[in-house]
């Protein structure tokens, strides 16, 4: 048996390093290893049976078949390295059979051989997962005797589940290390992904006189990445540009995409004409992008932004505001009237990132004091069961803001529609998800 013939000898360094990481020498005897050492005694016909762990100063015992009898005070017996057999073994990494002690020079005249009276002597050595040689399992007799192939070969395998046992122990310890550091860096990750989050969306439903806007936006999946879901608000002279968007991705590069994404709505707004209507934001926005994606520093990766990019022209004095919505490949908002009537925007228009000419879909609104317009990601109407196929959809959006009260505020109306997409999802949903409700009210109102 010379498995660990290598990394044997008392002082080599990593084996002592091996010896001290199983922490085996904390405690005395063990009953995991008490067994081993009982049925050893039962198969070799001798009480005279010990397990050992040694580093470079001591041979420290963890198991014997009737430990109390040899172990002091404090519940432990050891004894200096060079004084006990088992640094014979250590040092020659492997078996050592002596069915007569006193014709074995290495072992007559040890301090522990003579202490124990022992004249017939059997060591194995016991492995760590790296083969490191880090203890013995050793047989003693007070006569002379042969050690039969039968037993040899029994202390070899109690030997090895001994080292079966060690090795199970750093396993464990490593998980647990393994586990306690994941849960580090999943916590730094979800304080990380919410402080870029909070970077890339406004940190609350901005204040519009004569508007109520309420908002809510969740991540998908395990919720502690970078959400691809974003929004923002952009005051423009004469009234206000709302855009909503769909980042292709999560995590770092969809982080990246969202800021290049809303500082391009935020530039091309504030420099085109109100009366533009926002068709000429998007295609500046995906020309942007088109390059953003090009880029080899981004990895030539295709990717791609959904938007749609809403205008609202303050009205005058008394009048209704004149919305206009412009498409890129998103889901269509829907407007609910102060008297109750859900109607379903044309959406349309293509994907942004992609072509050079995107073609934009536009359509105009009049909203009156009370009227709502919704704008959502398709992580809300795309919700669906695991192993169901039916998604929630924009005719299920649609049931539950008809289903609200009139007067329903803003921020719960987009709490309400965000949570009843989760509710057909079971709670669960891969999708980042986000609602933007804003409100028409009087000359001067604002709230949620």
């Amino acid at each position: 048996m010379s498995d660990g013939a290598g990394n044997a000898g008392v002082r080599t360094p990593g084996r002592v390093k091996a010896v001290h990481a199983t922490r085996l020498m904390v405690t005395g005897p063990e009953e995991a290893f008490d067994r081993l050492t009982r049925v050893a005694a039962i198969v070799l016909r001798t009480p005279m049976i010990a397990l050992t762990v040694v580093d470079d100063v001591r041979s420290f015992l963890k198991g014997a078949p009737h430990p109390e009898a040899i172990t002091g005070p404090a519940g432990i017996y050891e004894c200096s390295v060079y004084d006990a057999a088992c640094h014979v073994v250590i040092d020659a990494g492997d078996e050592i059979c002596a069915p007569d002690v006193s014709l074995e020079p290495r072992l007559r005249d040890l301090p522990q051989i003579k202490e124990f009276e022992a004249a017939a002597w059997l060591g194995v050595p016991v492995l760590d997962p790296d083969g490191y040689v880090v203890g013995n399992f050793c047989a003693m007799d007070r006569v002379v005797r042969e050690w039969t192939d039968e037993q040899r070969e029994a202390l070899r395998g109690l030997a090895r589940a001994a080292g079966g046992e060690i090795a199970l122990r750093l396993a464990l310890r490593d998980a647990a290390r393994a586990t306690v550091e994941a849960e580090r860096r999943a916590a730094e990750a979800a304080e990380l992904a919410r402080t870029l989050q909070a970077s890339l969306l406004p940190p609350a439903p901005p204040v519009v006189p004569g508007v109520a806007i309420g908002v809510r936006f969740e991540p998908g999946g395990t919720g502690v990445e970078v959400m691809g879901d974003f929004y923002d608000l952009v005051p423009v002279g004469g009234g206000f540009g709302l855009v909503v968007g769909d980042v292709c991705g999560k995590g770092a590069a969809a982080a990246r995409t969202t800021a290049l994404a809303r500082s391009a709505v935020r530039t091309a707004a504030l420099t085109e004409a109100l009366d533009g209507g926002g068709e000429d934001v998007l295609r500046t926005v995906n020309e942007v992008l088109r390059g953003w994606f090009a880029d080899p520093l981004f990895g030539g990766r295709v990717g791609f932004v959904s938007a749609v990019y809403a205008t609202f022209h303050r009205p005058a004095a008394g009048g209704s505001w004149r919305v206009d919505v412009a498409g890129g490949g998103h889901p269509p908002g829907l407007v609910r009237r102060a008297s109750g009537g859900i109607e379903h925007l044309s959406g349309g228009g293509m994907i942004l990132g992609l072509a050079p000419d995107a073609v934009i879909g536009m359509q105009r609104l009049q909203l009156a004091v009370g009227d709502e317009l919704v704008l959502y990601t398709d992580g809300v109407t795309e919700a669906h069961r695991v192993g169901e196929p039916e998604q929630f959809d924009e005719a299920g959006l649609a049931a539950v803001l008809a289903a609200l009260p009139p007067d329903h505020p803003p921020q719960r109306t987009a709490e309400a529609l965000l949570r009843a997409a989760r509710g057909r999802a079971d709670g669960r949903s891969p999708d980042d998800a986000g609602v933007v409700v804003v409100r028409i009210g009087h000359p001067g109102c604002t709230g949620r």
